[in-house]
């Protein structure tokens, strides 16, 4: 199909994507209700609203993976029944998905194959993806397994292979969740660039500073409904939160803490890559306190989940005394050892670690809490309904009831349902991957909230993300792990994002020893100046 679409009246080409009346019904919601939405040719269009407003099944409804209940769609002026995704790439229209279809056996390459012209020689795909890779600054060995890569690695698979195909519509959903402050600002000219070329960008993030920098239009559901559409340009933070879940999220309150013991201590970890694509993890020393939260800063891939692991106990290499909870030693403890000194863990993936997609969410709760199964073994499954029940609405988790399964859920929901279910827990030591990824502005806040009011009531907390307005948000101390090396700390307060952005790179050594001895030339004078009035 030309990129170019047929002139209206008045030599005016038609909309790109022009939506009316689309409704989707589900046995337990109306995902969508009524959407009516016009994207036109060059324009970065955001979508927005909040965990379960109906984003993602209406971009399913686009890309042919949903089919609607009522309404209609056209495609540059021409009406369009996109039955399924191949056709809906044959029409021009690409999508990277907030959760990835990827195939784990098979390499990146591979992957991306499967999706492109099978006339293209996989030889051919594998060298046009290191081009992509190296034009975007999205680093990925095209040779790689998919099981081998982090959530944030796959997430530029998903990326490469949208891009791939000169799509005249892309669809992106949270695609600067797992980049630098730097590689943002390189994707957002990389999007302009495609939106100047006549490529139209549906753009969907709870991010809403990019939204107001990068979009010159804004559709907002809440509900299934849409509640309004704005130039996102001409709204500040606080009016598209209003916009979106009807008021602004609660400011959050970082009180000084007296700190308490140390809870976890890491010393001299060192521990090989489990697998040829892995990083190996080098000298690595940690330390929390209880009543501090410490965070880990670090572009997807450079050691965040071998730390995890090792962390967590499922990797239980370590020597045992390089790790320590609570005083104990713990490098050789598995999971169930570990929680049972107050350690607490959410992982980065959501479905397949941190729950059981088939599974209810009542029954999901046996994962990491063992509360409601009797001595002799019988679960006693009222106890445990209405044990979810509570964190459903404590933590505001939009699902069917306690035993809705897992994967029903949008994946914001789900992020809340785990973070409430290890926050409730009452742990000692919780270790968080991702802690808001995918959620919108209040559930964040409100996710964010909790973690603080943890750390107030004394539990250490340690944070991995590669969102740096979190971790400025919510951090006492930050680190940065950039090739399995983990940087020195450094207080929030003396922290900048440029800075952090260069320490990504694994350039912290010469600022560190120069911040060293500016310290010590000012201890110096102030000794001089001691002696001096002395």
């Amino acid at each position: 199909m030309s990129s170019n679409p047929p002139s209206q009246a008045g030599g005016a080409p038609p909309p790109r994507l022009q939506l009316a009346g689309i409704t989707k019904r589900y046995p337990a919601v109306v995902a969508n209700s009524g959407v009516s939405l016009t994207v036109r040719p060059g324009e970065i269009h955001a979508v927005l609203g909040e965990n379960g407003a109906g984003k993602s099944t209406l971009m399913k409804i686009i890309y042919g993976a949903v089919k609607p209940d009522e309404g209609s769609v056209h495609f540059n002026g021409q009406p369009v029944q996109v039955r399924n995704p191949q056709e809906a790439r044959a029409l021009g229209i690409a999508m990277v998905f907030q959760h990835f279809s990827l195939f784990d056996t098979l390499t990146v390459a591979e992957n991306v194959w499967l999706g492109l012209d099978k006339s293209l020689a996989l030889a051919e795909v594998t060298e046009r993806i290191r081009a992509k890779a190296a034009e975007y600054g999205l680093d990925i060995d095209p040779l790689r397994p998919v099981h081998t890569l982090s959530v944030g690695e796959m997430q530029r698979v998903e990326i490469i292979r949208a891009l791939l195909t000169n799509p005249q519509l892309l669809i992106l959903d949270e695609p600067t969740s797992v980049l630098t402050p730097q590689a943002v600002e390189k994707l957002f000219i990389v999007l302009r660039k495609l939106a100047s070329e006549g490529c139209s960008i549906l753009y969907i993030s709870h991010k809403l500073h990019e939204i107001r920098a990068l979009c010159t239009a804004c559709t907002v559901l809440r509900g299934g409904k849409v509640t309004g559409v704005c130039n996102p340009a001409e709204e500040s933070n606080a009016s598209l939160s209003r916009l979106m879940i009807g008021a602004e999220p609660p400011a959050l309150t970082h009180r000084p803490q007296q700190l308490g013991a140390t809870v976890l201590r890491v010393q001299g970890l060192s521990l090989a890559r489990q697998d040829q694509f892995g990083v190996d993890l080098v000298d690595v020393d940690l330390q929390v306190r209880a009543g501090e939260v410490v965070g880990i800063a670090g572009v997807s891939g450079n050691g965040q989940k071998e730390l995890l692991y090792a962390l967590s106990g499922e990797d239980p290499r370590a020597d045992a005394a390089c790790i320590e909870v609570a005083g104990q030693k713990a490098g050789r403890l598995g999971p169930a050892a570990r929680r049972a000194l107050g350690l607490h863990f959410v992982p980065e993936e959501r479905l397949g670690r941190g729950a059981v997609p088939s599974m209810g969410l009542a029954h999901n709760l046996l994962l990491t809490r063992t509360g409601a199964v009797s001595r002799s073994g019988w679960i006693r499954v009222g106890a445990l309904q209405a044990h979810a029940r509570d964190i459903i609405a404590r933590f505001n988790v939009k699902a069917g009831g306690p035993n809705a399964a897992a994967r029903s859920l949008s994946g914001g929901n789900l992020q809340k349902f785990i973070v409430g279910r290890e926050i409730d827990a009452k742990p000692r030591l919780l270790i968080v991957s991702q802690p808001t990824w995918g959620v919108d502005v209040g559930a964040a806040a409100q996710i964010r909230g909790e973690i603080l009011a943890l750390r107030d009531a004394g539990c250490a907390v340690l944070v991995v993300s590669e969102e740096l307005d979190e971790l400025f948000e919510i951090c006492d101390r930050l680190h940065v792990v950039a090739k399995g090396h983990l940087s020195p700390s450094i207080d929030r307060a003396d922290a900048t994002v440029e800075r952090i952005g260069e320490w990504m790179s694994g350039l912290w050594h010469a600022d560190v020893q120069a911040h060293l001895a500016q310290a010590a030339q000012a201890a110096s004078q102030q000794e001089g100046a001691a002696h001096a009035q002395a």
